[in-house]
């Protein structure tokens, strides 16, 4: 007989194995919710072509002896984008042709991985093959990374030199056409162009002396032997404040918080801001992540308050300008410089 102790009992075992089964149950899903899904992992540890880039050292191309710009950028920069990218770089000086060397076999020879950069300066880079149909590389084969400086054209003076500022250097220029001396870095470079573009602006005329880089030129200014040399802040600024130059003029758009008591050429009258800007590009083609990974190590670099330092106390004037809006600087540099040139190429080609 079915009798109220045995409902009791039957219902207490169906109560026991009820949470048995509940429990189990909750285990079984809190042990799943502790294991992530696969999608869940991966998320985690993306994995995409080219992340783990830059996995071994990279190759600095420069075009020029050590000591120079290009060494000078090199050397303000690598430190922080080493520290940033994890890696170190290997300095490859390849001298020669006013940079035509190194940047041929970045355009013709290098494989575009990222791992072979150079520093790249102007107005050297477009004039080299502006001047020189021998010379077949072209801006159009580079992947412009960034650029990093501009070195603003200056205008020096030995110490003992009879100018003693930038108005009697230009009154005697218009008193004497043609017959003042002032060197420049060589036939093509920046200071030479600089001239060409402050003698059409100011109707002044010189007497131009190329020697075979800014140190030549500023080295004769401070022994007297030319009257004047066009060359950089930033490769000057030393003997500047060893008080062995005396600077007249900077072409630049404002006053160098370095020089601030010497005047800008556009405060005296002429509209002349030139000099030499110098950046990083790799061969055209390199890996979009790649070149994204490079670009903001550069822009990381920037908001660094130690590189704003190093670059002050090296008189580096910082002038970031990234990816396609470098590409564009280079273009509008290569039209400008064309010009120019076309105007002047008779005077120089036999």
């Amino acid at each position: 007989m079915f009798t109220k102790k045995n409902l009791s009992i039957l219902l207490c075992i169906v109560a026991l194995i009820t949470t048995i089964l509940v429990g189990c149950s909750q285990s079984e899903q809190e042990t799943k919710s502790e294991e992530p899904t696969k999608t869940e992992a991966e998320k985690e540890k993306p994995k995409k072509k080219g992340s783990d880039y830059p996995n071994k050292p990279i190759n600095m191309l420069m075009g020029f002896k050590p000591g120079g710009g290009s060494d000078a950028l090199a050397q303000l920069a690598q430190p922080f984008l080493q520290e940033i990218l994890g890696q170190s770089f290997v300095n490859q000086y390849k001298p020669g042709a006013t940079g035509a060397i190194a940047w041929t076999e970045l355009c013709k020879k290098t494989k575009n991985d990222g791992y072979t950069i150079s520093v790249t300066n102007t107005p050297m880079l477009m004039t080299n093959y502006i001047m020189n149909e021998e010379i077949k590389y072209n801006i159009n084969e580079l992947e412009p990374l960034a650029n990093v400086v501009t070195d603003p054209g200056v205008i020096v003076v030995g110490k003992d030199s009879k100018y003693s500022t930038a108005e009697e250097f230009f009154a005697d220029a218009k008193a004497n056409p043609g017959k003042i001396t002032v060197g420049n870095s060589g036939v093509g470079g920046d200071d030479f162009f600089t001239i060409l573009i402050f003698e059409k602006a100011s109707g002044l005329k010189f007497n131009m002396i190329p020697f075979q880089g800014d140190g030549p030129s500023w080295q004769a200014a401070m022994a007297g032997k030319i009257g004047a040399s066009f060359n950089n802040l930033g490769i000057t600024y030393p003997q500047i404040k060893a008080e062995n130059l005396k600077p007249l003029a900077i072409m630049a758009e404002e006053r160098s918080p370095m020089l601030p008591d010497v005047p800008t050429v556009k405060e005296l009258g002429w509209n002349v801001v030139s000099g030499s800007s110098r950046g990083i590009s790799a061969p055209a083609g390199i890996p979009e992540d790649v070149k994204e990974t490079l670009i903001n190590a550069m822009k990381e670099m920037a908001d660094k308050s130690e590189f704003k330092k190093a670059a002050a106390d090296r008189a580096l004037n910082i002038d970031m300008i990234y990816g396609d809006d470098y590409k564009a600087f280079l273009e509008k540099q290569e039209k400008d410089f064309t010009e120019i040139w076309n105007q002047v190429k008779d005077q120089y080609q036999k």
